[in-house]
């Protein structure tokens, strides 16, 4: 009976969107975005209380935080800010980016869910800026993102040690990012000072560590 009056409850609500969308279409209204906000935070909310109920429904977060984050950055756009379509790109990709380093902060064993997280996190960043920069700028940003992904691979504490071999693609995509990034005219003075200093800093940091 609960399920009956939720399917109902829901088909109210989405045949109540359809008709505020007409009367926003022919004119009559002009807040009908307003009402899909409402709808998209609420089912966020419901698909969040499902993971908080049990935690074991840990795929109830997907869906729950991109329809949280969707219904405010509609909610943002009508009410105070013009956003372009790449923010919400961006918003989406990162909220699912955010989904994954959830499930590993509650589990760190699933060590994979960090490699989703920083591309998502990466590609968010790169869609958000990309009509600021030139091409190479946004591929040196994904290049660098995807390196500091595997270098966070690297680092984590497991319980059969850490994962060495994450080092390797870390260091070929933050290499390739440094070198795409270096062929802007702009930052070529500031790319390979910083290279030089992190470069110094990893050194000074294994000696004193061996030490």
């Amino acid at each position: 009976m609960k399920i009956l009056l939720s399917r109902v409850t829901w088909g109210v609500l989405l045949i109540l969107g359809g008709a505020l969308l007409l009367l926003q279409s022919l004119g009559v209204i002009s807040w009908g975005d307003i009402f899909w906000a409402f709808l998209l935070g609420l089912g966020g909310i419901i698909f969040m209380s499902i993971f908080f109920t049990e935690r074991s429904n840990w795929w109830a977060l997907f869906p729950g935080v991109i329809l949280l984050v969707i219904a405010l950055v509609l909610t943002l756009d009508i009410l105070f800010i013009d956003f372009e379509n790449d923010v919400m790109g961006s918003a989406v990709l990162g909220s699912i980016g955010l989904c994954f380093l959830i499930v590993y902060l509650l589990n760190r064993s699933l060590w994979w869910a960090i490699i989703p997280t920083g591309v998502l996190l990466t590609l968010a960043v790169v869609v958000l800026f990309e009509p600021l920069g030139s091409e190479n700028v946004t591929g040196g940003i994904f290049f660098l993102g995807l390196g500091l992904t595997f270098s966070a691979v690297a680092l984590l504490p497991l319980p059969e040690g850490k994962m060495k071999w994450a080092w390797i693609p870390a260091g070929i995509l933050g290499l390739m990012g440094f070198i795409v990034l270096a062929t802007v005219e702009n930052l070529f003075n500031f790319i390979w000072p910083i290279a030089l200093i992190i470069v110094g800093g990893l050194i000074v940091y294994r000696v004193l560590r061996k030490g």
